[in-house]
C-alpha cells in the first residue's frame, strides 16, 4: 500500500498553487486618460482635399492648391531667379522670393533646355571637318615659310 504521507504530497502537487497576497503589494489602478481637445482633421498634403472638404466646397470652386504657370510666366520666374543668383543670392532664397520650390525650378530649367541631342553630333562632325581644313591650311603655310627660309639661307 501507498504511504499516506506520499499520497497527501501528490495531491497537493496536482492542485494549483494559491497566490500569496501580502499587504505590501498593491495593485495599480489604471491611469485616467486626459480628454483630448477636439479631434483635428488630418493635414493636407500636396494640395489634396479630404472628403469633408470636397462636400463643403462646390465642385466648380474646388482649388487644388497648385498654381499652374504659363510658359511666359515660367520664363519670367526663371529669369528673375537667375538674376538674383548672379546678384549673389543663394538658389534657395531666390526660388523662395520667386514663390516656387527648388524642385519646380529644376524641372522648369530642364524643360526649357533645348533638346538638341541630334544637333550635338552634327555640330561635332562640323567642328572636326573645320579642324581638318584649318590643319591643312596651317601645314601648307608652314611648308611655304620653310621653303622660303631655305631659299634665303641658300640651303637648297
Amino acid at each position: 500500500m501507498a504511504d499516506p504521507l506520499e499520497a497527501k504530497s501528490v495531491e497537493t502537487a496536482t492542485e494549483p498553487a494559491a497566490k500569496v497576497e501580502t499587504p505590501e503589494t498593491k495593485k495599480k489602478a489604471p491611469r485616467s486618460r486626459k480628454a483630448k481637445a477636439e479631434p483635428r482633421p488630418p493635414a493636407r498634403r500636396n494640395g489634396a482635399h479630404t472628403a469633408s472638404q470636397a462636400e463643403e466646397a462646390p465642385a466648380a470652386a474646388a482649388r487644388t492648391g497648385r498654381k499652374i504657370y504659363s510658359e511666359k510666366e515660367r520664363a519670367q520666374k526663371r529669369a528673375q531667379i537667375e538674376k538674383s543668383i548672379s546678384g549673389g543670392a543663394t538658389l534657395k532664397s531666390a526660388v523662395k522670393q520667386a514663390g516656387i520650390s527648388e524642385q519646380t525650378y529644376y524641372q522648369w530649367k530642364k524643360a526649357a533646355a533645348p533638346a538638341s541631342d541630334g544637333d550635338d553630333l552634327k555640330d561635332l562632325v562640323a567642328l572636326e571637318e573645320e579642324n581638318k581644313r584649318l590643319k591643312s591650311l596651317l601645314a601648307e603655310r608652314l611648308r611655304k615659310d620653310n621653303a622660303e627660309l631655305k631659299r634665303k639661307l641658300g640651303l637648297q
